[in-house]
């Protein structure tokens, strides 16, 4: 069957559209934001393809895959097994990294294993094979008297009840084990969780070292090795507690003595107990009290609340510091940045000098009088922490934390000697520090050193790496390192990371669905992109993607244009077809910006600015190469540059956090630069990022911008609500009294299913309307406050134009964009941009200063050419009133509007972090090194 049919598809705003898409294509749905192509796309033909899968499994199978609501929509056919690319950044899981989530990490950790050279972290040498001769001079080398317990572990961390080792055990004449770390006898009965990891060693002898030991000794250590394959542990007994010495047949330093376990690929990782640095379980960092947080401010005193966490006017707290600016002979009015460094070294980190403290009770007559030693701010904190039950207040001190570089393994995650084992001249964390671009360099000559053997047991694995490797080069992420953290990663960067993953599952007949994959990327890398898209087609798939970019919509197969406008105006099929005929409908503002008939134009004058400009100095965080840059205050500044070239670390690592520190005093932590200048010229800074703007349903956009108290407000002022005495909270969902208390305001109860997965049903009381009865009868003009919230935005600004305090947030919603999003949307179901969108809103409908800086990432995430149009004309208002904006941007037609552009690059990773060109848009274009001056000269 050659195409995909969908009749009366109704989902959400779609108005019974029917259509015939073809398949083994390249689709493309565009249209405004707002007008439906998500609803076509994931709701109704990614839901429906995913579901009739499902259906074809088991029960027992399907109850682990939840439940799936059938779409609305009459019928589809013609559809394949449908796997959905998102952007939903998942990995929030400190763990997590891009090795581990391509897989690559672990074929590392199995080429490590079995192709490692393994060396003495200690000296550096190469490690070799132990005698038993080795093993028995060493022991004897703990020294007259010394107690050994001669083991043989013969389970190390397996699962299961180990019945058949422990009976084998008792049959070979042995009477004691030490059972993960326990010693038992072996004529009792030992019953083991089979669910839980366990350790067992044979205890062969226990010995004392001295006299004629030796001979005794050196059976002991033969028939540990023997029974534990090559392993023997001889257990020290000293007063201290025990002392473990790992032998090993195959793995021991000569002249160390350092013995290595058997190289297996757990070994390797760093979320296992084996390979993870025990000091910060493997995460490579420690959340530790930072000074710098504690004290924001250094001019301040104790008194003056210097020390945030303490409370200067708490009887408890001023008797200690009291005592102990006077044990070191200091003022307590002293400003703790003027405190002598002894005296600053004593205060964070503790002293051992004691003190008399005398502290006065008000609650119970009487003044105490003790001695004693002051533990430091930072381990105080840490107990504070550490005891206390509350969520509040763990958050709360949190906020007096920050992450330090872990200082056992310096950020590496592996224990030293996982480290000094090597492939190729390198350990596995150097690896994972290169490049994808680099990697697939040193893994294509790597086998050319070989012996025949080796090049045999690494042909599988070095297939495996390299392919995945390729993927992701292909999708324009050559520049990522392995070690980057995917909580790090933008929704793009994930969505192309999900790409590779399926790509290199070279599955046929599958319908891929995905949600604008060319976020992030610039235009040089977005050609690679399309390649990768093109070819799932070309083996036998068919695409639909939802997509705004001009480049795809060109290479798209089949182009399907939603409209004529958002939310409640949109849902319908304004053009289909090739390029050609959407270029040629009348209706469609897609097709018309295709054509040239309309267009983003490219401004008269660029602004010269205020006169003021803020000069950032020596910046080189991450990889960025000790940059200058300038930011002419009162202008339109856009920071552009390859995907990977540093724009994110140059405004959100480093100029962020230093101007936020010095125009709102704030204790942001700082990027490494030298220094900044001309923040004075600003007085306020508002960062607009693409986080959620709130994590629970409950949260909307009317809550968020400040719509919803104005609304709750006119609802308790109708003289109905007077009558009844009705307050603005019996309004809010949130609060008792004027919410439905069966479902406490959700309009939904969960119902747990206990092995099946929970089922979430509308509430029987109130409908899924969230108020009572009662509340729910108040109407202004018809409509009561479930209506209101049922609204969208355009719609309810006609409704409210004669209120002037609502009108005027909600064409702030209007002017960025948000037409089509309902009043009471939940934030989760908001997309980043949107989420971004509804933010800028809110500072929008504030008084501006006229010496405010916007900083925005990326704001034309999810925007149609004619919503990119009308931010524009916002931006530029922003900037017409004096204010100054700075965005990280790859969209021509904003780069083009810009007065001044930082052009980073010119590579992506270790490649970029260089200022490749800085003025107006003319200047870049000119300069031959920039790839984004190269696409500029064509607008221009």
């Amino acid at each position: 069957m050659g195409k995909i049919v969908i009749k009366g598809a109704r989902e959400h705003n779609l108005r019974n559209i029917d259509l015939e898409l073809p398949r083994d294509s390249l689709i493309v749905i565009s249209g405004l934001s707002g007008s439906g192509k998500s609803s076509l796309a994931f709701d109704t033909i990614y839901a429906e393809g995913q579901r009739r899968y499902v259906e074809s499994l088991s029960a027992y199978a399907r109850q682990f895959l939840g439940r799936m609501d059938k779409p609305d929509v009459d019928y589809i056919e013609g559809l394949s097994p449908a796997i959905s690319i998102e952007q939903k950044t998942t990995h929030r899981n400190p763990r997590s990294t891009v090795g581990t989530v391509t897989e690559i990490y672990d074929y590392f950790r199995l080429l490590f294993a079995r192709l490692g050279v393994a060396h003495c972290h200690v000296c550096g040498r190469e490690i070799s094979e132990q005698s038993v001769d080795q093993i028995v001079e060493q022991v004897l080398h703990l020294g007259e008297g010394a107690r050994v317990m001669v083991l043989a572990p013969v389970v190390r961390g397996k699962k299961g009840e180990h019945g058949r080792v422990l009976e084998d055990a008792r049959r070979a004449g042995f009477v004691r084990v030490r059972v993960d770390g326990v010693v038992r006898q072996l004529d009792e009965e030992i019953v083991l969780s089979k669910k839980h990891k366990h350790s067992i060693e044979v205890i062969v002898d226990r010995l004392v070292i001295g006299g004629d030991v030796r001979r005794r000794l050196v059976e002991a250590v033969e028939t540990a090795l023997e029974l534990a394959a090559g392993l023997c542990v001889v257990l020290e007994l000293t007063k201290d507690g025990e002392k473990e010495h790992v032998f090993s047949q195959k793995h021991a330093c000569p002249v160390c003595g350092v013995s290595f376990p058997e190289l297996e690929p757990r070994l390797f990782s760093f979320n296992s107990p084996y390979g993870a640095c025990p000091a910060c379980s493997g995460i490579g960092v420690t959340l530790e009290f930072d000074p710098d947080l504690i004290v924001p401010d250094p001019s301040l005193s104790f008194l003056e609340g210097g020390l945030v966490p303490y409370n200067p006017d708490a009887n408890w707290n001023r008797s200690r510091f009291e005592a102990f600016f006077k044990e070191f002979g200091v003022d307590i009015n002293t400003p703790i940045g003027e405190l002598p460094e002894e005296v600053k070294e004593a205060l964070f980190y503790g002293s051992d000098r004691e003190f008399e403290v005398a502290y006065e009770n008000k609650r119970r007559t009487g003044r105490f009088e003790y001695r004693t030693r002051f533990p430091g701010v930072t381990e105080d904190l840490k107990r504070r922490y550490m005891e206390s039950s509350s969520e509040e207040v763990k958050d709360w001190l949190e906020g007096f934390m920050s992450q330090r570089v872990c200082e056992e393994c310096g950020g590496k995650r592996l224990k030293p000697e996982v480290l000094a084992v090597t492939v190729g001249g390198k350990n596995i964390y150097e690896l994972t520090c290169m490049s994808v671009s680099d990697l697939l360099v040193f893994f294509r000559g790597f086998s050319e050193g070989l012996s025949q053997n080796e090049k045999e047991i690494a042909s599988q694995i070095l297939k495996e790496i390299v392919s995945r490797l390729t993927f992701m080069e292909n999708v324009g992420l050559g520049y990522l390192s392995l070690e980057r953290r995917a909580s790090t990663l933008s929704g793009g960067e994930a969505q192309r990371i999900r790409l590779a993953t399926q790509i290199g599952a070279s599955l046929v007949g599958v319908l891929y669905v995905l949600d604008e994959p060319t976020i992030g990327l610039h235009q040089r890398d977005n050609q690679k992109l399309l390649d990768t898209l093109v070819h799932l087609r070309d083996i036998g798939n068919t695409l639909v993607v939802v997509e705004h970019d001009e480049q795809t919509l060109r290479t798209a197969d089949w182009i399907v244009d939603l409209g004529p406008g958002a939310g409640v105006n949109g849902g319908r099929v304004v053009a289909q077809g090739t390029v050609e005929d959407v270029c040629a409908s009348e209706e469609s503002l897609t097709g018309k910006f295709l054509s040239g008939k309309l267009k983003i134009d490219v401004p008269e004058k660029r602004r010269k600015g205020n006169g003021n400009e803020i000069v950032l100095r020596g910046a080189r965080e991450h990889n960025l190469k000790n940059i200058d840059a300038r930011f002419p205050l009162g202008t339109f500044i856009v920071i552009t540059g390859v995907s990977g070239s540093g724009k994110s670390t140059l405004l959100n690592d480093v100029f962020l956090p230093a101007v936020y520190n010095r125009v709102s005093r704030g204790r942001m932590r700082e990027g490494s630069y030298d220094s900044i200048e001309g923040v004075e010229a600003i007085d306020k800074l508002i960062n607009i990022d693409q986080s959620p703007i709130g994590r629970t349903p409950r949260s909307n956009p009317a809550t968020y911008v400040g719509l919803f108290t104005p609304i709750r407000e006119l609802f308790a002022g109708i003289p109905e609500s007077k009558a009844r005495g009705y307050k603005p909270g019996r309004f809010s969902f949130n609060v008792k009294g004027g919410r439905c208390e069966n479902c406490k305001g959700d309009g939904t109860i969960k119902i747990e299913m206990h092995f099946l997965p929970d089922v979430y049903v509308t509430c029987d009381v109130c409908g899924g309307r969230r108020f009572n009865r009662d509340t729910l009868d108040i109407r202004y003009k018809g409509k009561n406050i479930y209506d209101v919230l049922e609204m969208s935005v355009e719609e309810a600004y006609e409704f409210f134009s004669a209120v002037p305090a609502i009108e005027r947030k909600l064409k702030t919603l209007l002017d960025v964009g948000l037409s089509y999003v309902k009043l009471g949307q939940p934030a989760t179901t908001l997309s980043g941009g949107e989420a971004q969108r509804i933010k800028l809103a809110l500072e929008l409908s504030k008084r501006s200063t006229g010496r405010t800086l916007y900083l925005l990432d990326e704001p034309t995430t999810g925007l149609h050419f004619a919503d990119v149009k009308q931010l524009l004309t916002v931006l530029n208002q922003l900037v017409d009133m004096g204010n100054t904006v700075v965005l990280i941007e790859h969209n021509l037609d904003v780069i083009k509007q810009a007065d001044w552009l930082i052009d980073l690059g010119p590579e992506g990773g270790a490649g970029g972090g260089e200022v490749i060109a800085m003025g107006t848009p003319e200047d870049v274009a000119s300069c031959e090194r920039s790839y984004t001056g190269q696409y500029l000269k064509d607008m221009l």
